[in-house]
């Protein structure tokens, strides 16, 4: 878990905290600081108390964005930190249109892991 700086905090719409996950999922908080820990979200430290948050796209209702765990799998077996993650997936890409994370929540999931698997090569 990183703190980000300015510039990628500022790509990212909306943010949740940590409670708010595990309520929306119906699970308890230590159920999502597990898939935080498993690496099938990402959480950042952010705001004046520095609380655990992860962006608000990457939750669809009661379950976590289908396709984003593979994607996330992908970009770090390519190298990337948890900010550059955001970075990329928060970054508008004309070619898909939108931004990756945008596509993920659209159902265009194999879009995004061909992108991510290209930044590989």
């Amino acid at each position: 878990m990183t703190e980000i700086d300015a510039k990628t905090d500022a790509l990212v719409p909306a943010w949740l905290h940590l409670p708010d996950i595990a309520e929306m999922l119906d699970v308890e908080v230590t159920r999502v600081r597990q898939l935080v820990k498993e690496g099938q979200l990402i959480a950042v430290r952010r705001g004046e108390n520095r609380t655990l948050q992860v962006p608000a796209a990457f939750i669809d209702g009661d379950k976590v964005v289908k396709g984003l765990v593979g994607t996330l799998t992908l970009l770090r077996d390519d190298g990337f930190s948890d900010e550059e993650m955001i970075e990329w997936l928060f970054t508008p890409d004309p070619t898909l249109p939108g931004t990756p994370a945008q596509a993920l929540s659209e159902n265009r999931g194999t879009e995004v892991k061909r992108r991510a698997q290209a930044l590989a090569v």
